[in-house]
């Protein structure tokens, strides 16, 4: 890959946008008892794909100089000067105004709203604010990160439902012992940047347990949909399987004092969501195909 393309794709936060993606498209398929057409969802992802990366490009812009100082994000673009902040601002603003008109357009109006809600959240009031004014930050912003099931209902259905929203309550909750983990393996680098994280703040074990009590939180909320008839027997047992390793790697790293455990957890949380959205609805085996085709 020609090394300028690259650096504008890594501008992009790639890996984060495809789960965003994975999220969204699930609550397309979810949205409708029969498959909307094609050309509907993947116009839909588009757009929505594109005003994500824009938000991560506008991240890379504002944290720059945070970056340039952390070991996780000193070989970025913009801290390598590889690509300027002017021109990465003007990428981001195309990403985005191209992302909207695709969703106004060809999606519908709603979609298009809610995820420049959903930018903006993240990449100006979570990162320019909440980012440095609270601990509770992953917590308050982590709605905006959440939003991409609602999304992709919304591409499908063009109304906000019930159901739609507790897609968005299970990531709400999952987000923070999801972040927190990771937070406490770069905690120096946290520190150093004086980011008020909340293992830098009110320290490495009180950051474990609130991850095992958001742990326990995200399990009971992940049990939702089959309390409302959303899902069926399979995914109860497979929420309540999937739920129970995710608790186990919590209680491991509260009792971890080298805190070898936070980066797994981290990890497994990443399988943990994907594997959730993937047998939310087993009834509809069409749809997890569709999902998977889509994927490949």
């Amino acid at each position: 890959m020609n090394s300028t393309i690259k650096n504008y794709y890594e501008l992009c936060k790639p890996n984060v946008v495809l789960m965003m993606l994975i999220t969204a498209l699930v609550g397309s398929l979810l949205a409708s008892n029969t498959l909307a057409p094609l050309s509907l969802i993947a116009l839909a992802m588009l757009g929505i794909g594109l005003c994500a990366s824009s938000a991560a490009a506008i991240n890379h812009i504002i944290d720059r100089k945070a970056d340039a100082n952390m070991n996780r994000t000193e070989n970025r673009p913009i801290p390598q000067g590889e690509i300027s902040p002017f021109k990465a601002s003007i990428f981001a603003f195309t990403l985005g105004a191209l992302g909207a008109a695709i969703l106004v357009i060809y999606v519908n109006t709603l979609t298009a709203l809610l995820t420049l809600a959903s930018l903006i959240g993240y990449a100006f009031i979570y990162t320019v604010y909440l980012k440095r004014a609270t601990p509770q930050n992953i917590v308050i912003g982590g709605l905006a990160g959440a939003a991409p099931p609602l999304l992709g209902w919304t591409a499908v259905t063009n109304s906000v439902d019930p159901n739609s929203l507790l897609l968005v309550l299970i990531i709400f909750a999952w987000t923070p012992p999801h972040f927190w983990a990771l937070a406490i393996h770069r905690k120096d680098d946290y520190a150093k940047e004086n980011i008020p994280m909340l293992p830098v703040t009110h320290g490495v074990q009180f950051t474990k347990l609130q991850i095992i009590l958001y742990t326990i939180i995200m399990m009971l909320v992940s049990l939702f949909p089959f309390v409302v008839m959303m899902s069926g027997v399979f995914y109860l047992f497979s929420a309540l399987i999937l739920g129970i390793i995710f608790l186990y790697y919590s209680i491991a790293l509260y009792f971890d004092e080298e805190n070898k455990f936070a980066f797994p957890t981290f990890v497994y949380s990443i399988y943990y969501i994907l594997s959730l959205i993937h047998i939310s609805e087993p009834t509809r085996q069409e749809a997890i195909s569709y999902a998977v085709f889509c994927l490949k």
